[in-house]
């Protein structure tokens, strides 16, 4: 069968890539749309599907909640944990090297600085740590910026150095053609040239703003070393945002579930995917010839490339501990809601590597087809709803009494906005119960103003505004833009 697909797809490359492009933006349209042709063709199949989808965003709110305090758990377990102390357990711990690769275009100083600063911090020795500050060589003040950073910390780690990604014809600018550039350097240097065995080694993918919890690389080290499948394996902490209480506040609600959300993945098994900031052992990411060169959003696509080429043996395992990252912020308030609404759009676009995911699955012999179809479904699932669910959730009720209010009269057509409406009320147990686990969990060096505190839980008020503007609508244009064939420029998040 992988024969057929595969003849298929060589014979026609264009047509198929299209035709898959096409998918997930025209079910997400007709999703949306739903609420119009519905009410006229199939009221009551529509009236069931929006009373079912409540119950399906009923269901998620509560489970994230019972997830979230379950992993909030794991991860106050792991903070007491000495980690370096129980990584010595293993002989091999003393020739274990971390490599991070940071890649920047345009970054602060400073923001690098504190990064690295934290990184000196590490319980797990930082002479084992190696820093690769991944640049671009069209950058004018890279090279000045590079010499003040490694002229600081070149005493404080096993080595630092800069690599300067050059413009290749048929690469697409960003972060995954700049690292798959200084991975390639830090290879040649580390390994062929220097004496790290890559065998005992991780690498990182770290965003410039990142700020590990100080025990992140000696828990690293010790599931490394514990684990037979260390070379099939990726690692993800929580990911949360430090910034969260500078930021407006539109951007602090998407940046508050976005917290949670990731927070809650990392006990869901195979729902935990590689994002933003990540580790995997050096031999695996030269088994699969580094990072891709042609595309965005890097994060899916190498956990997949990886999966795909290793024939479905590859896991995400959870790394328990929070890594701060900074929420989008710019100079002013409105630039700020314009910088995440980048962001959100830059992330989005990860809908583009769709296509390639449901070729792979078609066309890859060899790999489990339980895992793999678990795997792609929940992708494809999250993406295409990303821009739908503010939809069915806020007006596609209400749409129904006005575009067929004859059926609107009936016993059916009347009860689904009170019934809808009562699901989604209820929901907002849920969210009472996430603004607990949050304010429990909040670090005790953040000092909030009792007016804050109190003004906090009503900003979520805005949550229906917020939705649409800072999710829905940048999901949707990137959705429209891949089924028009359109390619997406790599634009930076600003981080002040």
């Amino acid at each position: 069968m992988t024969s057929f697909f595969d003849k298929l797809f060589t014979r026609y490359p264009t047509k198929t890539r299209r035709l898959l492009e096409l998918m997930p933006g025209s079910i997400a349209w007709a999703l949306i749309l739903a609420p119009i042709w519905g009410s006229l063709f199939f009221p009551t199949f529509l009236a069931y599907f929006i009373l079912f989808f409540d119950v399906y965003w009923f269901y998620k709110s509560f489970s994230l909640v019972i997830m979230l305090s379950v992993a909030s758990k794991k991860i106050k377990q792991a903070e007491q944990e000495d980690w370096y102390e129980k990584s010595k357990a293993f002989s091999a711990l003393n020739k274990t090297h971390h490599i991070l690769v940071i890649p920047n275009y345009k970054e602060g100083v400073e923001k690098i600085r504190a990064t690295l600063k934290a990184l000196t911090e590490q319980t797990y020795p930082p002479k084992r740590l190696h820093i690769v500050l991944a640049l671009e060589e069209r950058e004018t003040e890279a090279k000045h910026r590079a010499e003040i950073l490694i002229k600081e910390f070149k005493q404080s780690f096993g080595s630092i150095f800069a690599t300067y990604h050059p413009d290749v014809p048929g690469e697409v600018k960003g972060k995954s053609s700049n690292e798959a550039y200084a991975g390639r350097q830090a290879y040649k240097k580390l390994f062929e040239e220097g004496t790290l065995d890559i065998n005992y080694a991780t690498v990182s993918s770290v965003d410039a703003d990142s700020i590990f919890d100080r025990q992140y690389f000696a828990y690293l080290a010790y599931h490394f070393l514990s684990d037979p499948k260390r070379y099939n394996k990726f690692w993800q902490s929580a990911v949360r945002y430090s910034n969260i209480w500078e930021v407006p506040a539109p951007t602090r609600i998407i940046s508050f579930f976005g917290g949670l959300w990731r927070t809650a993945l990392l006990i869901q098994g195979d729902r935990l995917i590689t994002h933003s900031t990540y580790s995997l052992s050096f031999r695996l990411l030269k088994e699969i010839d580094f990072w891709d060169i042609d595309v965005i959003p890097e994060d899916y696509r190498i956990f997949f490339k990886a999966f795909f080429r290793k024939k479905g043996q590859i896991w995400c395992d959870p790394i328990f501990l929070k890594t701060s990252m900074d929420a989008a912020l710019s100079v002013g308030y409105v630039n700020s809601l314009k910088n995440k609404y980048t962001q959100e759009r830059r992330w989005s676009w990860g809908v583009s590597d769709d296509p390639l995911f449901i070729k792979w699955w078609f066309t890859v012999p060899g790999v489990p087809f339980v895992r793999k179809t678990g795997l792609i479904y929940h992708v494809l699932l999250d993406h295409i709803l990303w821009p739908v669910n503010w939809f069915i959730i806020t007006i596609a009720a209400n749409i129904m009494a006005v575009i067929n209010p004859v059926y609107s009269r009936t016993s059916l057509g009347y009860s689904v906005p009170q019934i809808a409406g009562a699901i989604l009320n209820t929901t907002l147990l849920a969210l009472l119960a996430m603004l607990y686990i949050d304010y429990k969990n909040r670090p005790e060096n953040i000092k909030l103003p009792l007016r804050r505190k109190i003004l906090f839980p009503f900003e979520f008020l805005l949550m229906p505004i917020v939705g649409f503007f800072l999710s829905a609508l940048p999901a949707l244009i990137s959705h429209t833009q891949l089924m028009l064939g359109k390619r997406m420029e790599y634009k930076v998040t600003d981080k002040v």
